[in-house]
């Protein structure tokens, strides 16, 4: 257990938390295909490019509230869409990508300049992954305690060193994340259909990114988590194989952040800031790519498992871990289902028992097990038929619905 809920020092910070988001779309044209027109939103904070020059990455502020945050995206969302349709382009709404004819069809990001080296290692990715894996854009959740409660269980400890103390929490938060990623990718899988050029036909998948077919290394990365030191060198030591070029080539659904820039360097004389959540399907039910009751969960998610015993989180639970989430990114999955069951259940005694009035964020996500409630499942209905056809359809919609309010 990381905070001992029964502390009143404690008690008084524990629902304190920082969220931030980071949501990646591509730029289409009216006809759906990849827009080919430079990046438009040079030198703004919360916009930049991503991997390839039409996809544009959302970066959120800060935030302790789910809603501002979701408030921002709205904005955000309604600046780069008037932007948009001044060029006749719109914001695809989906994780999967549109129709491609072909891999020249994605021009990989232009940095110019001292940024020009991020060009280079695009085309390292390129070569290395294929562009069009590259298409499939998700939506990453920073996650922090706040500074009060850490320093209030820091209180409460035997261990002298603030810092090793507070990434010691995140460290041993982040091995029991990535063994439950499977919920979150199960009960915000949002991507069933797809057009078939991407190479994999609509309703096999749940969340094609985040499945076998998805966007991973192409080993099993193994990490270790007993200490910050060992957990940069466990990644280190990748690198130094030639397994991976950075840090940021790390494609493993929980990752350790510093403050700034994410490097090793960075990690190690900063210490950790946040947990970064990878698993997040672009949500098409939500101009946003996101609902604020997913936010929420995945708030009461984090305090649940810091109110588990620490687990050693061996290699072999780490490559299990893995397997699950891609097992939860089936379509349809009957077991994974039922253990999804059997986790919300527990979360639900938990929330009873701690947090009563976050029992509505549970029971969002209970809804979601009834038979044909899952998002996968809405959405399979809703864009089975013509995907490129309802694709554009809705990404029109939301341009007139939040360009001009």
């Amino acid at each position: 257990m990381l905070f001992d809920l029964e502390n009143a020092v404690i008690s008084k910070y524990i629902r304190q938390a920082e969220f931030g988001i980071e949501r990646e779309g591509l730029r289409v044209n009216a006809d759906g295909t990849l827009a080919q027109t430079p990046h438009p939103f040079e030198n703004h904070k919360n916009i930049d490019r991503d991997f390839c020059e039409n996809q544009i990455e959302f970066i959120g502020d800060v935030f302790t509230d789910p809603q501002k945050l979701n408030d921002q995206l709205l904005e955000l969302q309604r600046y780069i869409n008037k932007k948009l349709s001044e060029s006749g382009e719109l914001l695809w709404p989906f994780s999967n990508p549109p129709r491609i004819s072909g891999e020249d069809e994605v021009p990989v990001a232009q940095y110019s300049g001292s940024l020009q080296s991020k060009s280079v290692y695009r085309q390292y990715l390129a070569q290395k992954y294929g562009k069009i894996k590259m298409l499939f854009s998700g939506i990453h959740l920073n996650f922090s305690f706040s500074e009060p409660l850490l320093k209030a269980a820091f209180e409460n400890n035997t261990k002298n060193d603030y810092p090793e103390f507070k990434n010691e929490i995140y460290l041993r938060l982040a091995s029991r994340l990535t063994e439950y990623a499977w919920l979150v990718v199960y009960l915000t899988a949002a991507s069933p259909v797809s057009d078939g050029t991407v190479g994999t036909e609509s309703n096999v998948y749940s969340s094609i990114r985040c499945s076998e077919r998805g966007y991973w290394n192409h080993f099993v990365p193994l990490l270790d988590y007993s200490d910050l030191n060992s957990y940069i060198s466990s990644i280190q030591k990748y690198i130094d194989d030639g397994n991976l070029r950075s840090v940021s080539e790390l494609y493993y659904p929980v990752r350790l952040k510093p403050r700034g820039a994410n490097s090793l360097d960075a990690l190690a004389e900063n210490g950790i800031n946040h947990i970064e959540l990878r698993v997040i399907d672009v949500n098409p039910l939500s101009s946003t790519g996101i609902i604020v009751e997913d936010i929420r969960f995945i708030h009461l998610l984090m305090l649940y498992l810091a109110s588990l015993p620490e687990i050693d989180f061996s290699e072999t639970d780490q490559i299990e871990a893995i397997r699950n989430i891609k097992e939860a990114a089936v379509f349809g999955n009957p077991d994974v289902r039922r253990r999804a069951e059997l986790i919300l259940s527990d979360i639900q005694r938990f929330t009873s028992k701690h947090f009563p009035e976050y029992s509505g964020v549970v029971d969002y996500q209970l809804g979601k097990l009834k038979p044909g409630n899952s998002y996968a499942e809405i959405i399979s209905r809703r864009f089975s038929s013509d995907y490129m056809e309802n694709g554009i359809k809705l990404a029109r919609e939301y341009q007139r619905s939040v360009s001009y309010v």
